[in-house]
């Protein structure tokens, strides 16, 4: 990694954007590629380092396409020679989905939604113009291939995974009548591929995109169905429904002609059950196989849209058995395979998390039972160490980016919640009222402050739980 820092600080020389002082990696997202934040004055860039050559041609060809014209995507400074490493505009890291858990289902996320989506119709009907599709990564069209593609992915990753009983040469059969229905559109522009709100960045209310590099051309639908479907997003069928209808003014503002709207919503409603599959395959495949928690947590969810959708809209199209293994695939017993039990205001369960300092001992237990769990810090690099954090703790940013990215804390918290997870469901279970966790490090501020915020947060987004949390050592913490 050593030489992939500097590396980034040879290209970045040769981008005029002055000197670097330091460059940090960036936690790892659910790709290959890694990213490095590279801090220059008053100024940050991106980094990114990619094997995968292809990948990287694409993404720069259509980054300085969209921005010819006029496009919201991040400026690309400069690629090395063997196109591994490229430098762009840094736009921040607070995606729409970020703003959504903020604000909530409110106006200005509303707003937010409108802008991407008008953003959207931009990219794909401006971005198609003069576009050369030979840089497409896989095909140049998301036509009959692509589509079953995505079918195949569901069916390999997800129902093979779990090993559920189907005919699969009807399967088949349903998955190429399919296919061949939405083949058959009228309104093919770039599309976009993984459109949702986490690729979705704001930055001054603004919006900006990120990671179309899997774009090819394609069904205008594909898009908007992605986004309004993102199961995390979890968006009313009022906001759906709306947000569809200022798609779709935003489509006839770009063409010569209005959309012809009922059989553009009749093909929508297949693409939404496309969209579904993709996203339920790679769930399957990040989650199931790769056992990546993040994406294990969303099955539940994943499956709560499917069901919705199901049960409530029509693609149009004969499927028989495919229909008859959906509705396997969100049964009540199949939902709760994934779903993690939850609290409710009967639930005596109250949890207590705790950072303190080991100078000071490890806090009191005092409740009836005891126990619980002790989580020792000390061997994460202490930003404490270091001058500029000294005076800092836990919970403020740049100690948190420090810990993300030039540290193992991430992987160790992961292994904590494997293990508290178990706990937690069982006390939520049985009906207990208490438990424990306690994070400990030398002073009691940075470190351990950090995981119990962290795992507070966890315990309350999962599980619904309540939780009562405490610094214990507040009052010994270094001040400025």
């Amino acid at each position: 990694m050593e030489k992939v820092i500097e590396a980034i600080g040879s290209l970045f020389e040769t981008t005029g954007n002055g000197k670097q002082d330091r460059i940090e990696k960036l936690p790892q997202s659910g790709s290959d590629r890694t990213y490095f934040r590279i801090y220059a004055g008053e100024q940050t860039f991106i980094a990114t380092y990619n094997l995968n050559r292809p990948e990287t041609r694409t993404f720069v060809y259509f980054s300085r396409h969209f921005l010819k014209a006029g496009l919201q995507v991040p400026r690309i400074f400069g690629v090395n020679d063997d196109d591994t490493l490229y430098i762009q505009q840094d736009l921040g890291t607070d995606s729409l989905l970020n703003q959504l858990e903020e604000h909530g289902h409110a106006d200005y996320s509303y707003q937010l939604f409108q802008k991407s989506l008008a953003g959207l119709a931009r990219l794909q009907i401006l971005g198609d113009k003069d576009l050369n599709y030979d840089y497409c990564l896989t095909a140049k069209e998301f036509g009959r291939q692509a589509i079953m593609s995505d079918l195949l992915y569901f069916k390999y990753y997800f129902l093979d995974t779990l090993q559920l009983p189907y005919d699969k040469q009807a399967m088949l059969s349903d998955f190429e009548a399919l296919s061949t229905y939405l083949t058959h559109t009228q309104y093919k522009y770039f599309m976009f591929r993984d459109f949702q709100s986490r690729n979705i960045i704001v930055k001054n209310d603004e919006v900006n995109f990120i990671d179309y590099q899997g774009g090819m051309k394609g069904a205008l639908q594909y898009d908007v169905a992605s986004m309004l479907w993102q199961a995390k997003a979890e968006l009313s069928e009022e906001w759906k429904d709306s947000l569809l209808a200022y798609y779709m003014d935003s489509v006839d503002l770009l063409l010569e002609e209005p959309i012809d709207r009922t059989t553009f919503v009749s093909q929508y409603n297949g693409y939404v059950l496309i969209r579904l599959m993709q996203v339920m395959g790679a769930y399957g495949f990040r989650g199931l196989f790769e056992r990546k928690a993040h994406f294990l947590a969303s099955i539940p969810l994943a499956l709560r849209n499917l069901k919705f959708f199901i049960e409530n809209k029509r693609v149009g199209i004969s499927t028989p058995e495919f229909d008859r293994v959906l509705k396997l695939v969100v049964s009540d017993e199949m939902v709760e395979k994934f779903e993690p039990i939850q609290a409710n205001e009967e639930t005596p369960l109250v949890i207590i998390v705790n950072s303190f300092s080991y100078r000071n001992g490890i806090p009191a237990d005092t409740s009836d039972n005891g126990g619980g769990f002790v989580f020792d810090m000390r061997g994460i690099l202490n930003p404490g160490r270091f001058d500029e954090y000294k005076t800092l703790s836990g919970k403020d940013k740049p100690v948190q980016d420090f810990l993300e990215q030039r540290t193992k804390m991430n992987e160790f918290l992961n292994s904590v919640w494997d293990l508290v997870d178990i706990t937690v469901q069982e006390y939520l279970r049985r009906g207990f009222h208490h438990l424990m966790i306690n994070f400990g490090c030398t002073g009691g501020q940075h470190r351990s402050v950090y995981a119990a915020e962290q795992t507070a947060r966890h315990l309350r987004n999962k599980y619904k739980v309540k939780v009562e949390m405490e610094h214990t050592n507040t009052m010994n913490w270094k001040k400025a």
